[in-house]
C-alpha cells in the first residue's frame, strides 16, 4: 500500500497553493476585512467624532500595510499565475471566478491608495510604521475623485468579498472539490 507524503511548498504547484500565496491570500484578506469594517463603523456607526478619530489613524495606518502588503500579493499572483481549478466547471463559472479574483486583486489596490490621495490632498498626513507621507496643500478635485474611488471599492470589496465566500463554501459543500483545502492547507 502506496503511502501519501505530504511536502511543504513555497510556491504554488500547477495544481496547489504554496505557502507564500496562502499567507500573501490570508493576511491580506484579514487586512482587507479590518479595514472595510472599520470603515463601515466610521461611515455609518454611532459614534461621536472624537470616537472616530483613532480609529480613522488606525484604519490609515493599516491601510498603508495593507497597500505594501498588496503590492506583494498582486504581483506574486501575476509572477506565479494560479493553480488550474480544482474541478471542471462551466466556462461562464470560470470567467465569473477569474473576474471576482481579479476585482479583489484591484480592490486591494484601490483602496489604500485613494485613501492615501484622499487624505494627504485634503491636508492631513497619512503615518505608518513610524514613516509619514507628507499632507500636500488641498486639492479639491483629487479628494473627490479619491473619496469616490475610494466609496465605489469599498462596496464593490463587499459585494465581491461575498461572492468569493459563497463561491468557496460551494466548491467544498457541493461540488466536494479542493477548492477550499488547498487554500487552507496548500493541498488537496
Amino acid at each position: 500500500m502506496a503511502q501519501k507524503t505530504k511536502t511543504f511548498r513555497l510556491k504554488d504547484s500547477p495544481a496547489a497553493y504554496g505557502a507564500i500565496s496562502r499567507v500573501n491570500h490570508w493576511g491580506v484578506a484579514l487586512g482587507m476585512i479590518a479595514l472595510l469594517g472599520s470603515g463601515l463603523l466610521m461611515a455609518y456607526g454611532p459614534l461621536t467624532r472624537e470616537a472616530v478619530a483613532p480609529i480613522r489613524d488606525w484604519h490609515k495606518a493599516l491601510g498603508v500595510v495593507v497597500l505594501i502588503v498588496g503590492l506583494w500579493r498582486v504581483g506574486w499572483r501575476l509572477a506565479q499565475g494560479a493553480p488550474r481549478p480544482a474541478s471542471d466547471m462551466p466556462l461562464w463559472q470560470a470567467r465569473a471566478a477569474k473576474a471576482v479574483h481579479w476585482g479583489l486583486l484591484a480592490t486591494v489596490l484601490a483602496m489604500p491608495i485613494s485613501g492615501i490621495l484622499m487624505s494627504v490632498y485634503n491636508g492631513r498626513a497619512v503615518t505608518s510604521l513610524g514613516v509619514v507621507i507628507p499632507a500636500q496643500d488641498k486639492v479639491g478635485w483629487i479628494v473627490d475623485a479619491a473619496h469616490g474611488v475610494h466609496q465605489f471599492a469599498g462596496w464593490a470589496l463587499a459585494g465581491l468579498l461575498v461572492v468569493h465566500v459563497a463561491g468557496a463554501l460551494k466548491h467544498h459543500f457541493l461540488d466536494h472539490d479542493a477548492t477550499l483545502r488547498r487554500m487552507l492547507r496548500g493541498a488537496a
